[in-house]
């Protein structure tokens, strides 16, 4: 029986609340607009706990580039920061480069020295609220802060570019939308609730636990349909490959395969084998399945409910980090966008791999994030992604889920980690 790996904890106490940082369109666009920009952020402030040092809020505004009204440790009362706010004045200016100013926050405002207690455990959120589209690229600004574990809420109006807005948000229930800013009144409850459920209230008791990752479970979705029968035999391949470069075990890396096209079919859940010999032997195994439409969405669906569960082998509950591996070869016949969306709500790390056939917007939808999703002409070409795959799954942080782990001899049954997308695992 293989010895259980014993993670890598640390411990970490830390003050309850949030970070939230407000970034301001206050390009040329939305001058008549910035007054109600400011009543939404002095509404928004006015509903969080300040005073006790719970919450900190920082305000930053930009067109071509931006500026910090002030810092999350500037003002530690809700009165000095409600002041600040009533006293903003519109920035003017163009254009509007929305990635450089996500860039400028990662660097300056989410950070210790600026007042950021993300090293301590607690939640950042980012409030950006946009009323045009960006003349710079906001891919990999959005896709740093991801990493960083920054949760955005985007709110744009019909002046913003809404799959810009998309992809900013950290999931699309995260971008919200209006007419014009004097609508902002209009989705407050919305974006109320969504911090609400962030509130962080751990004592030196039930302190903040961290896990350094030593095992993975791994999921790959292989898409199973009539189209890609030719290049099925370069699919089982390239599995064979990636399982070879784990350490499996079943206190190690985990591993399940699941075959789809109208319907999802499991060749072998992830505590069906505890060894790499008998998967790799069970995947060479493996017959194309055929059928048609795709369905990919109800694949995704399928695996969530079954797959990824505690009798099907998942250690997600355990904080293990929870990996799927999507090879997809045409564009669904069903919707995706829920059944994406709900795997990353459960921490679920996705990495779609399609071919010139596939939908490239639906992939990167389904992914955890566009620098997640990865492209080959068709699966004969997979070997040349295969790297790329393995620093994906490889690198980054980890976002862990309630454990009862033991610290210095004390079980640790009560607290929160904090609600983060990590970058890779």
């Amino acid at each position: 029986m293989a010895t259980p790996m014993t993670p890598t904890v640390t411990v970490v106490t830390h003050p309850t609340g949030r970070d939230v940082v407000f970034l301001l369109d206050g390009s040329d666009g939305t001058r008549t607009g910035f007054p109600a920009m400011q009543d939404f952020v002095q509404r928004v402030v006015e509903t969080l706990s300040v005073d006790d040092n719970k919450d900190r809020v920082s305000v930053v505004q930009y067109s071509r580039d931006p500026a910090v009204q002030f810092y999350l440790n500037t003002y530690a009362t809700k009165v000095e920061i409600l002041d600040i706010v009533r006293g903003l004045r519109h920035k003017g200016g163009r254009p509007l480069n929305t990635g450089a100013a996500l860039q400028y926050l990662r660097n300056n405002v989410f950070t210790a020295s600026a007042g950021s207690r993300r090293l301590e455990g607690v939640p950042q959120v980012l409030i950006l609220l946009s009323g045009g589209r960006s003349s710079d690229s906001v891919d990999a600004p959005a896709s740093a802060l991801k990493q960083l574990g920054v949760l955005t809420f985007v709110i744009g109006t019909k002046g913003s570019d809404r799959r810009e807005l998309q992809k900013i948000s950290h999931d699309d229930n995260s971008a919200l939308s209006v007419s014009d800013f004097t609508d902002l009144q209009r989705i407050q409850q919305q974006l109320q609730s969504s911090l609400e459920a962030l509130v962080v209230d751990v004592t030196p008791e039930s302190p903040t636990v961290l896990v350094e990752p030593t095992q993975k479970d791994i999921v790959f979705l292989l898409d199973g349909s009539d189209g890609t029968r030719n290049g099925f035999p370069a699919m089982r391949d390239f599995v064979e490959k990636v399982v070879e470069k784990l350490n499996v075990g079943e206190s190690k890396d985990r591993v399940s395969v699941v075959q789809y096209s109208r319907d999802a079919e499991v060749h072998f859940d992830l505590n069906t084998y505890t060894t790499k010999e008998d998967i790799v032997d069970s995947v060479r195994g493996l017959r194309h399945r055929g059928g048609r439409p795709l369905n990919t969405g109800a694949a995704l669906q399928y695996v969530r409910d079954n797959v990824f569960t505690n009798s099907s082998g998942s250690r997600r509950l355990q904080g293990v980090p929870q990996i799927l591996i999507l090879l997809n070869g045409g564009r669904s016949f069903d919707n995706v966008d829920t059944p994406a969306s709900v795997l990353k709500q459960q921490g679920i790390i996705v990495i779609g791999i399609g071919t010139r056939s596939s939908d490239s917007g639906e992939l990167r939808k389904i992914s955890h994030d566009p620098n997640y999703t990865l492209s080959v002409s068709e699966f004969t070409d997979l070997p040349s992604v295969q790297e790329q795959l393995t620093s994906l799954m490889s690198t980054g942080l980890v976002m862990a889920t309630p454990m009862t782990p033991t610290v210095t001899g004390k079980n640790v049954t009560d607290f929160y980690i904090p609600r983060t997308w990590c970058d890779a695992i």
